[in-house]
């Protein structure tokens, strides 16, 4: 019996797809960023164009807008990399290779020196590869907003395109598993965004007034690493705290763990994380971690929305087939 058309020509895709996958391996993440991100701004692409804007130059503006957001950050993180980390270096370099710990009448002499040294070859290192990264980064958000403004133009023909090689009886899931995507893209990309920037906002005068060194570059490290979930900013206090040890500021080492502890590593959470936890209702924290842990140790930094992402699609999947067993009995 021959294979209908529709069976030859998914076929097909599928096979292009592979394929695509393989050859565009170095851009398949920004693809990826690029379709989801787009996938979340459709609702502002429909405010813009309630303006008066046509959809072209909706398109345009909202990719503009979003590709600016995305930039700044990026290209901020990497100025700071590689022009700060020598500044960075020189602090390590000063470093002293024993610190003394008194312990009753007892004095010992902790050696450090190995620490110290592969914190130095990391900095060199990762001080070389911001450098070189520049001009790919600045490629690939080229591309980035490239692809946002065609995804967004042609949304509409992309969704019908995709319906139309469902049978009808299906559609409900996909509209289910549409919308479990945009509240998870939502949480991961708006309300994380949204505590980073408040972390960095909270962050930098918290700094300025304990005397910590490079409060800017390490207000917005806490605030990326907002990102991270369970240890976030926490790993910029204690990083503090640590440097504040080894120089023989076990005072300062304890009000750093005390005060920014509270306000920059917990309070975030306390002001905007309520909205995130009500986004993600369906989503419980453990899964959300093991889709982040997961994506980023398997194909790394895009995994850190697709692992989530695919996390929760399968939690979704699960439940409407739960549903449909139940209604089966009735």
């Amino acid at each position: 019996m021959p294979l209908s058309r529709n069976v030859v020509l998914a076929g097909l895709l599928g096979g292009l797809l592979v394929l695509s996958g393989v050859l565009l391996g170095a851009v398949i993440g920004t693809v990826f960023f690029a379709g989801t991100v787009a996938y979340l701004l459709i609702p502002l692409l429909y405010r813009v164009e309630r303006l008066g804007l046509s959809r072209w130059f909706a398109s345009a503006a909202t990719a503009g807008l979003a590709s600016l957001l995305v930039g700044v950050p990026v290209a901020l993180g990497l100025y700071l990399a590689s022009t700060r980390i020598g500044v960075v270096l020189d602090a390590l370099r000063d470093v002293p290779e024993e610190y003394p710990i008194s312990v009753l009448e007892y004095e010992y002499a902790v050696d450090i020196s190995l620490v110290v040294d592969a914190a130095i070859t990391y900095a060199a290192a990762l001080a070389v590869d911001a450098a070189a990264a520049l001009p790919v980064v600045a490629l690939k958000l080229t591309l980035f907003g490239m692809l946002l403004f065609g995804l967004l133009l042609a949304h509409e023909k992309a969704e019908r395109a995709f319906l139309a090689t469902l049978p009808d009886s299906y559609h409900d899931v996909a509209h289910a598993l549409g919308k479990r995507a945009t509240a998870t893209l939502y949480a991961i990309y708006v309300l994380q965004a949204a505590t980073a920037i408040v972390t960095t906002v909270l962050a930098l005068p918290v700094f300025l007034v304990l005397g910590v060194p490079y409060p800017v570059t390490l207000a917005v490290a806490a605030g990326v690493l907002q990102f991270v979930p369970i240890v976030g900013p926490s790993l910029v206090v204690f990083g503090i705290a640590a440097y504040q040890v080894t120089v023989g500021n076990v005072t300062g080492a304890l009000t750093v763990l005390v005060v920014a502890g509270v306000i920059v590593a917990w309070l975030p959470d306390v002001l905007v994380r309520p909205r995130l936890s009500r986004s993600t209702a369906d989503l419980p924290g453990s899964l959300y971690f093991i889709g982040f842990t997961g994506g980023l140790l398997t194909v790394g930094p895009v995994g850190i929305i697709a692992g989530p992402l695919v996390v929760a699609l399968t939690v979704e999947a699960a439940e409407l087939l739960a549903a449909e067993r139940n209604n089966g009995r009735v």
